[in-house]
C-alpha cells in the first residue's frame, strides 16, 4: 500500500510561531530517517513463534533509529505533556514534542526486551541479563540521562499440578525478571524536563505462565479502600491474572506490588521537595501492569506525584468502576493503539456508552443493548472499560507495510514506527518518518 499524492496541508508547528508545510503527508522540517525498504516490515523473517512473546530482537545499539528531531525543552509545559489536561489539543494533531516524548518512553521499554534472558536452554533464562549500572546502555541507550535503581520481578499465582516436575524447568518459570524502574540525575536532561522524571517500564509476555494468566480473563474484585461506598460488586475489578502476576511472591521472594511499593516509597522520600513525576510504560502484559502500578502507587500514596501511563498496545483491564477510581484519582493514561491490532480488543466486551471509545464498534462495543442483556453480560465478568485516552494508529496507514498480519501488528517495533509517522486522523502518515530497521532483520 502506498500514500496517494495529495495537496500540501499546513499544521502549526509545536516548536516556534513559524508553519510546517505537509507535502504528500511529509513534514518539511523533519530530517528523514531512513527505512531499509528491502523488504516490508511483515516480510521480514520471524526467528521462530517466539517473536509473539520478545517483539524486539536483541541489538547492540539503538542510536541509529532514533527519531531525527532534537528533544526540546519542555520547560512550564511539562505536566501537559504528562497529561494534567487529558492532552486536549495535542494528539490529533499529533504535537511533535508529544511525539518525541512517546517514542522516548517507548526506548525505555524496548531495553526490557533486549535486558531479557529469551534463552529457555539457558541457566539465566528468564531474569535480567545486565546490572543494573550498565542496562540502557547495554541495551542501546547510552546517554538517557537516566539511572537504574531498581529490578523487578513478576510471579504467577497459578498452582501447578505435581506433573509438571517431568517438563522442562522453563515450562514452570513461575517467577520472572519484568521491568526496571529508573530515576533521571542528570541536571541538564532535568532541566530539558522542567522536573526529575522516574521511570518504571515493563516488558510484555515471555514465560508459559505469563501467557496462561493472560488467559484468565475473568474479572476480579480490588482490595477495598477507605473512600469505596456501596456493595463490591459494584466495586473496581480487573483481569484475573494481570493481577495474578501483579500481587502474588513466593516464600523466597516479594511480588511485585511489594517491589514497586517498596521502590516509590523511598524515592518520595529522597525526592519528594522536588518537581516529581512517575511515568509508568509498557507494552502488551507490560501496558496492563503499568496501569496496574498506577493505580496502586495513587491508592497506597496519599501524596504521590503526578502519575502518567504511556503504554503501548495493552490489552483492556478492568471494569468501568476501575476506570472511575483511576479518573478520581487523577492518574492520567495515555493508550497508544494501532487499530489493526487484536491484543488491544480483548478480553471481554466493552458495554459502556459514555467512554469515547465505547462508541467504536470494532472494539466489539455492546452499548445500546437493552440493559436486561448488559445486565447478563456484567454477570459473566467479562464487562470491561477503556481507559484515559487513545492515540490511535493503523497498520494500514504505513506506506512500509504492504500487508497486516496479527505478529508485526502488535510488536513494538510496528507501534514506534507508526507514532514517528502519524500526522493526524486527516493526514495520518509522513513520508519522511522512516525507521532504521536493518538491525531486526537478523
Amino acid at each position: 500500500m502506498r500514500l496517494s499524492l495529495g495537496s500540501p496541508c499546513t499544521l502549526p508547528s509545536t516548536s516556534s510561531s513559524t508553519h510546517s508545510r505537509i507535502q504528500c503527508c511529509t513534514l518539511t522540517h523533519t530530517q528523514p530517517i531512513r527505512l531499509n525498504r528491502k523488504q516490508p516490515l511483515e516480510n521480514q523473517p520471524l526467528k521462530k513463534w517466539e517473536r509473539l512473546l520478545h517483539p524486539v530482537d536483541s541489538a547492540d545499539s539503538m542510536p541509529s533509529w532514533f527519531p531525527a528531531h532534537r528533544p526540546v525543552k519542555l520547560g512550564d509545559r511539562w505536566m501537559e505533556y504528562q497529561g494534567v489536561r487529558n492532552w486536549e489539543g495535542l494528539l490529533d494533531p499529533l504535537d511533535d514534542n508529544l511525539r518525541g516524548e512517546i517514542l522516548r518512553y517507548g526506548d525505555f521499554v524496548e531495553a526490557t526486551y533486549k535486558s531479557f534472558d529469551f534463552d529457555t536452554s539457558s541457566p539465566t533464562y528468564a531474569t535480567c541479563r545486565f546490572p543494573k549500572n550498565t542496562l540502557l546502555e547495554r541495551s542501546g541507550l547510552p546517554e538517557t540521562g537516566y539511572r537504574l535503581t531498581k529490578h523487578l520481578r513478576a510471579t504467577s499465582g497459578i498452582q501447578l499440578p505435581h506433573w509438571i516436575e517431568k517438563a522442562p524447568s522453563w515450562v514452570a518459570t513461575q517467577s520472572s525478571w519484568i521491568g526496571y524502574v529508573a530515576v533521571c540525575q542528570d541536571k541538564d536532561e532535568i532541566a530539558r524536563l522542567g522536573r526529575r522524571d522516574v521511570v518504571i517500564a515493563f516488558r510484555g509476555t515471555a514465560t508459559c505462565l505469563e501467557w496462561l494468566e493472560n488467559l484468565r480473563a475473568t474479572l476480579s474484585h480490588l482490595p477495598k479502600v477507605d473512600s469505596d461506598k456501596g456493595p463490591k460488586r459494584h466495586g473496581p475489578m480487573v483481569e484475573s491474572g494481570f493481577w495474578s502476576l501483579y500481587t502474588s511472591g513466593t516464600t523466597m521472594g516479594p511480588s511485585l506490588q511489594e517491589m514497586v511499593r517498596e521502590e516509590i516509597k523511598r524515592l518520595l522520600k529522597s525526592y519528594g521537595d522536588e518537581p516529581l513525576s512517575l511515568t509508568i510504560t509498557g507494552h502488551s502484559l507490560g501496558a496492563a501492569l503499568a496501569i496496574l502500578s498506577a493505580y496502586d502507587i495513587k491508592t497506597t500514596f496519599k501524596y504521590a506525584p503526578i502519575v502518567t501511563v504511556i503504554s503501548f498496545g495493552g490489552p483492556r483491564v478492568g471494569n468501568r468502576s476501575f476506570r472511575q477510581h483511576l479518573e478520581k484519582q487523577g492518574t492520567k493514561v495515555l493508550r497508544i493503539v494501532n487499530s489493526d491490532d487484536l491484543i488491544t480488543k480483548v478480553p471481554g466486551f466493552v458495554i459502556d456508552g459514555d467512554n469515547e471509545v465505547a462508541n467504536n464498534k470494532e472494539n466489539l462495543n455492546v452499548a445500546g443493548l437493552a440493559s436486561w442483556i448488559q445486565k447478563r453480560v456484567e454477570e459473566t465478568q467479562l464487562a470491561y472499560a477503556e481507559v484515559g485516552r487513545e492515540l490511535k494508529l493503523s497498520s494500514k496507514d504505513s506506506p512500509y507495510l504492504n500487508s497486516v498480519n496479527v505478529a508485526t501488528c502488535h510488536e513494538l517495533k510496528t507501534y514506534l514506527h507508526l507514532v514517528n509517522g502519524f500526522v493526524s486522523s486527516s493526514c495520518p502518515f509522513r513520508a519522511t518518518a522512516e525507521r532504521v530497521l536493518s538491525h531486526h532483520n537478523r
